[in-house]
């Protein structure tokens, strides 16, 4: 534990910029209603220091915890490939039990599989073990990578994964079970999505997903911020 810790904590810094980089991911949550695609968001609050009053996907920083997190069915060779790439933790899984973790904390919505953990569930997990569930990567997809641009307050090197509505062991339309992060939570048609105030990565997030296949990705979009120009890469 101490060693994945001080893995995560490592700091990647860029010149001239010196904010460190995290690693975080997040997850796009989609549903059918009425025959329209709509993604899961909330309101972000007016004082926070990264991204106010934005409407996002449910996400955050990963936490170390989240490499000793028993998952109910593991992450697909080809994701888990794709997730190690360029990547300085030393369980890349984990970024799969963060987003899991955090869409569960900021929504309230389970995505696992009926179960009891082997070992206590730690902490920000146990209200998740206590429903009666274990996280699980069946159904989530890696669809999306971006860093954060340099001049930012603070900086993520943020994974996008995609899963259905109907992966879900909760009510869809329940957000009683959520924390206080996320305001106005709701279920926002993808086709007016740009209607609300959205950061420039979610609308590109959104413009990608709405050219994805049905099938497996060829390749993963990777905005790569993390030196003194932007690349576009593509995680193969």
């Amino acid at each position: 534990m101490g060693q994945t810790h001080a893995r995560l904590r490592r700091t990647r810094l860029t010149q001239p910029d010196k904010t460190a980089i995290r690693d975080a991911a997040t997850i796009v949550v989609q549903r059918q209603i009425d025959g329209r695609r709509h993604v899961l968001m909330g309101q972000r609050g007016k004082s926070a220091a990264f991204m106010p009053d934005k409407f996002v996907f449910p996400g955050g920083a990963v936490d170390a915890v989240d490499a000793t997190i028993p998952l109910a069915s593991p992450v697909p060779p080809r994701c888990a490939a794709r997730l190690a790439q360029n990547c300085v933790l030393d369980h890349p899984e984990m970024l799969v039990a963060a987003a899991i973790r955090e869409l569960w904390e900021e929504t309230g919505q389970i995505l696992g599989q009926p179960g009891d953990w082997p070992t206590p569930a730690p902490q920000g997990w146990r209200g998740f073990a206590k429903a009666g569930y274990r996280p699980s990567a069946d159904g989530i997809s890696f669809v999306f990578r971006a860093i954060t641009p340099p001049g930012r307050p603070r900086r993520f090197d943020a994974r996008f994964f995609l899963a259905d509505a109907d992966r879900l062991m909760t009510d869809p339309d329940d957000f009683t079970r959520a924390e206080d992060e996320l305001s106005h939570l709701q279920w926002v048609p993808v086709a007016e999505a740009r209607q609300f105030n959205l950061p420039f990565i979610t609308e590109v997030v959104l413009a990608e997903l709405a050219g994805l296949p049905d099938g497996p990705l060829d390749s993963v979009p990777f905005f790569d911020n993390s030196g003194d120009q932007s690349v576009f890469r593509r995680l193969a």
